[in-house]
């Protein structure tokens, strides 16, 4: 079913969704699992649990019970969720390493000299847009080892320097994401170094599934503060994807903790990188790549090509794709910089907003209610999954209203 609305956003509902729910297609995300995950990941000393905030006014103003958003720009202070990935995954990778589990060992052993010493120095690679990376390098150097990072053309320097203030050798190409990690993936065969990577294909699919298993531990964070400080289960859930696979490790998590179907999730993509949206738009479901320069503001969801153990989760599991310009992005970024009444102040960069911009949008211009079923009896959750990691870009979106609607 096409969901297009006025050529702004374009909507396609999943007809694959899969109805019977099978809890085995999900036993890697089950609660035991992440719930190791999330205990190695609190052995880092700088490990906080990040706020899920109820936007009330917002809500009223919109027509539904609830909106939650859960603000990942103060993960670790690296401003985005993607470090929990990344810690975990190369926590992983060491722990095997030395022959261990990592539901025996602290963040603290790993790092230790003892450990270094027993198992050498290693070289972590990866590809990013930004946020992963920074991710990478820093758990990379927190954990004594190196990493080397390589990001697409069309990088912000903003971006770049970050990573590299966290002790990574990092560089700018001049090819886009997919042929980004291509390069990495070269280097890495070249030199033993491990690749870190959250996306998958034959004969590497190991790592994905780590680096997903981390982040799914956010989502077991947002079920602990729905129930305990809200009473409530969410209706709709708003996801981001690049590769999806943030949006299938929250996916995975959510479906088999509340074992239902009756959670309608929504997938957000940029419309120059929707390789998600159009696989589905033609009802083949089917992988379809995006290719070429892909210039949207939301770069950290810039990626053409599916990671493929995401693309078949989130193919019997959610609701509907969307493909969303720039703007949309824009005005998330400012509904959220500019908060309705006593409603908190939340700072969202391009890919964390583009979600609450296409929630406000599809409630208040698109006239979309029935496609979703949104009403005042829903609780919507929405992701924050950055802060202002360009802010300069930040800065020129919110005060000097670029990209409008």
């Amino acid at each position: 079913m096409d969901l297009n609305i006025e050529n702004k956003v374009k909507g396609v509902k999943n007809n694959f969704l899969n109805h019977t729910y099978n809890k085995d297609d999900l036993s890697n995300f089950s609660s035991h699992n992440i719930k190791q995950v999330l205990k190695f990941q609190k052995t880092n000393k700088r490990y906080l649990k990040t706020p899920l905030t109820s936007l009330k006014a917002l809500s009223q103003y919109l027509g539904v019970k609830n909106i939650f958003v859960k603000d990942e720009s103060q993960r670790f202070e690296l401003n985005a969720f993607k470090v929990m990935g990344g810690i975990y995954a190369i926590g992983k990778y060491i722990a095997k390493k030395l022959g261990k589990d990592i539901e025996e060992i602290t963040f603290d052993e790993l790092s230790s000299p003892k450990t270094i010493e027993k198992i050498g120095a290693m070289t972590f690679i990866s590809a990013t847009d930004g946020n992963h990376g920074r991710g990478i390098a820093w758990a990379a150097r927190e954990l004594g080892q190196r990493s080397v990072i390589y990001m697409p053309k069309g990088t912000s320097k903003a971006r770049l320097e970050a990573i590299k203030r966290e002790g990574s050798l990092a560089e700018i190409t001049n090819v886009n994401y997919d042929e980004t990690i291509r390069i990495c993936k070269k280097l890495a065969k070249k030199n033993n170094w491990v690749m870190v990577q959250d996306t998958s294909w034959k004969g590497y699919d190991q790592i994905p599934l780590w680096v997903m298993q981390g982040y799914s531990s956010i989502a077991m964070e947002i079920v602990k503060d729905l129930e305990n400080r809200y009473n409530e289960t969410p209706s709709h859930v708003f996801l981001q994807a690049g590769v999806g696979s943030f949006a299938a490790g929250i996916t995975s998590f959510l479906m088999q903790y509340y074992d239902t179907k009756d959670i309608k999730v929504i997938i957000v993509e940029p419309e120059l990188a929707n390789c998600y949206y159009q696989s589905f738009a033609y009802n083949r479901g089917e992988i379809k790549r995006v290719t070429g320069d892909m210039n949207s503001i939301m770069a950290g969801l810039c990626c053409g090509e599916p990671n493929p153990i995401a693309f078949e989760i989130l193919k019997k599991y959610t609701h509907s794709f969307y493909s969303c310009p720039d703007s949309i992005s824009a005005l998330g970024m400012r509904i959220l910089g500019n908060p309705l009444e006593k409603d908190k102040k939340i700072i969202s960069g391009e890919s964390g907003a583009v979600p609450l911009g296409l929630l406000y949008y599809l409630k208040k211009e698109g006239k979309n209610d029935d496609k979703l079923g949104i009403n005042e009896s829903s609780n919507i959750l929405i992701i924050n999954t950055e802060g202002d990691t360009d802010s300069n870009q930040y800065l020129d979106i919110v005060w000097k209203g670029k990209m409008n609607i």
